[in-house]
């Protein structure tokens, strides 16, 4: 735990956004889950009854990343599509050919790109659009997505496998924009909570991926048909989708919720030399001489939390680099046995369920440990460490590869081993960063600092993206 003189964070009793001389156990707060701001005059804080606000807020972490994880785990079903199997010939084309190895690459680009440029949107929209608005209606936006998607399991795209190509380009596009929207608006939400409810969100996103590899799993198994396993995994994802709507409506019936959905005071920057009066919390006129922010101040958040910032990007950028264009293309040494656990099941058990697995694993620990704190200079340093991940992949067997032809570990293990290790790190130090970004900043700023928080994680996901359709060209 961090020394209390290290950083001063900003006094949240109102809304000046300036630096008191005073400092502030800001570690020592973060790490033990409270509040910075202080509490309501004649409210008692209430309890999670039946964890009930914990509960909703892990299911909506599995609402939220459900649609990208349930898109990037249907591997067999879009290789059936893209291959046209209606018409096996036109599968020796460049082009197609082309379009079917990189697919994944491809995936991770469309994904988050938009990502991108929705968290640019939701920041300027925090003051202007209420968050309910904003979560229900990219909720709205994924099913709809969805529903196309099932409907186009059924139809046959033989004579327009490039037209299907692009047309799951753009829903996955739309989709990874709307998830964005309600993954950083929720997650901002939780800034004004106690800290174990970020860290419910964060770790009900990693069990998104669990459930959508299980789900996978249990489709590959039990369906000889590519397209009925493809409709059951499309129809979850739909199911949940609409649940999670029923989820995020029940939350502020909630008296635990409703304590600390509170509004907060008004957003003011003075614009007068004289020092801004140090209001009680209760406080809730204007001052003169300051103004409304209708865009929260960028400038404040950023460099509260640029430490962190640098530790989101990188942590991401190596588990996008890897996974899953990367890991998804590591074959059995025994591939040719022709047993399905070679073949048929390799890739879903060994990348997609191990990974996610793994990661909730990490994610989950977080609710028992908070080492290093948010000010340690071990936590870049632990971030940093997992760039050796990225040769030692390339090491076991990928394939197809043309240019680096040496595969060092000849195992099925070595993989097995490292997805773990990728998972692991992955989930643990991720959910450390998420969870102190907006526990270092007034409560008035929590939501734009989760936003601020989720730019950095899509900033991380579009180069890891980005660097591994190059990477793949390479090897």
């Amino acid at each position: 735990m961090a020394d209390d003189s290290e950083d001063n964070v900003y006094q949240s009793s109102n809304a000046t956004y300036r630096a008191l001389n005073k400092p502030h156990k800001a570690d020592q707060e973060a790490l033990l889950g409270r509040l910075l701001d202080y509490p309501a005059p004649g409210l008692q804080r209430p309890e999670d009854r039946f964890n009930g606000t914990y509960i909703i807020f892990f299911s909506l972490g599995i609402g939220g990343l459900l649609p990208w994880n349930f898109f990037v785990t249907a591997k067999e079903y879009w290789a059936f599509k893209l291959r046209n199997c209606s018409s096996p010939a036109s599968g020796k084309d460049s082009e197609d050919t082309d379009i079917l190895n990189y697919f994944e690459s491809y995936l991770a680009v469309a994904s988050t790109v938009p990502s991108l440029l929705c968290l640019m949107a939701n920041f300027l929209l925090v003051n202007r659009v209420q968050v309910h608005v904003r979560v229900l209606a990219s909720l709205s936006v994924s099913l709809a997505i969805f529903v196309v998607m099932i409907a186009l399991v059924k139809v046959d795209t033989s004579s327009w496998t490039r037209g299907f190509f692009s047309v799951t380009i753009v829903c996955m596009a739309i989709v990874s924009g709307s998830s964005t929207i309600f993954n950083s608006s929720v997650y901002g939400l939780t800034g004004s909570f106690p800290m174990r409810n970020a860290q419910a969100l964060i770790s009900g996103g990693a069990m998104g991926g669990t459930v959508s590899a299980v789900a996978s799993l249990v489709d590959l198994a039990a369906s000889s048909d590519v397209r009925d396993s493809a409709l059951a995994f499309f129809l979850t994802a739909a199911v949940f989708l609409g649940l999670c709507v029923g989820f995020y409506l029940l939350l502020p019936r909630l008296e635990y919720a409703r304590y600390y959905m509170r509004p907060v005071a008004p957003v003011h920057v003075f614009s007068g030399e004289d020092n801004p009066p140090q209001d009680t919390p209760s406080t809730s006129s204007v001052v003169p001489g300051s103004r409304v922010l209708h865009t929260p101040p960028l400038g404040p958040i950023l460099k509260k939390t640029a430490g962190l910032g640098f530790c989101t990007v990188f942590i991401y950028f190596i588990t996008a680099l890897i996974f899953p264009a990367i890991s998804t293309n590591i074959r059995s040494m025994s591939k040719g046995t022709g047993s399905p656990w070679t073949s048929k099941f390799f890739v879903p058990l060994t990348v997609f369920l191990l990974f996610n697995f793994a990661d909730l694993c990490g994610r989950q620990v977080t609710a028992w440990i908070q080492v290093p704190g948010p000010r340690s200079k071990v936590l870049p340093a632990l971030a940093l460490l997992r760039v050796c991940l990225v040769p030692l992949f390339l090491l076991c067997n990928y394939q197809p590869r043309s240019h680096l032809t040496v595969v060092l570990f000849q195992s099925d293990i070595y993989p097995v081993l490292l997805t773990c290790l990728l998972g692991l790190s992955n989930g643990y130090l991720s959910t450390l960063v998420l969870i102190y970004g907006p526990k270092i900043v007034p409560r008035e700023l929590a939501e734009a600092t989760g936003v601020v928080m989720s730019f950095y994680m899509s900033v991380g996901l579009m180069l890891g993206s980005a660097c591994a359709a190059l990477l793949v060209h390479f090897i």
